[in-house]
């Protein structure tokens, strides 16, 4: 699946959890939530591109400077991941009082 369909399966998986929302609330919803979708799928890729190739790349600056340093990937995962994880924080306290109670209670009711 292309990158592209993947932000959009995901972004309508979002939008549908927001759907009762009022017409003004859900229009501050949804560019919060296409920039959910958008950072959840980078953060898929990154973690493959991390696990390839690990999280430390290392460097040569003349002829004798040399060591290791996080990847370029593993720092944008870093800065993605706290970007998401707001973005999810901000969307939840929107979440519709009926769908926050009934997760709860579908947690509750696992354990």
């Amino acid at each position: 699946m292309t990158v592209k369909n993947r932000i959009r399966k995901e972004n309508a998986r979002l939008l549908k959890l927001y759907a009762a929302l009022p017409a003004n609330k859900l229009e501050i919803v949804t560019p919060l939530i296409q920039n959910a979708a958008f950072l959840k799928v980078t953060l898929e890729d990154l973690q493959t591109e991390i696990n390839n190739q690990g999280c430390v790349d290392t460097y040569q600056n003349g002829k004798e400077q040399s060591g290791k340093k996080a990847s370029a990937e593993i720092s944008a995962y870093n800065t993605s991941l706290k970007n998401y994880t707001t973005i999810i924080e901000k969307l939840d306290k929107m979440l519709p009082p009926e769908q926050k109670k009934s997760k709860l209670d579908a947690f509750a009711n696992d354990e």
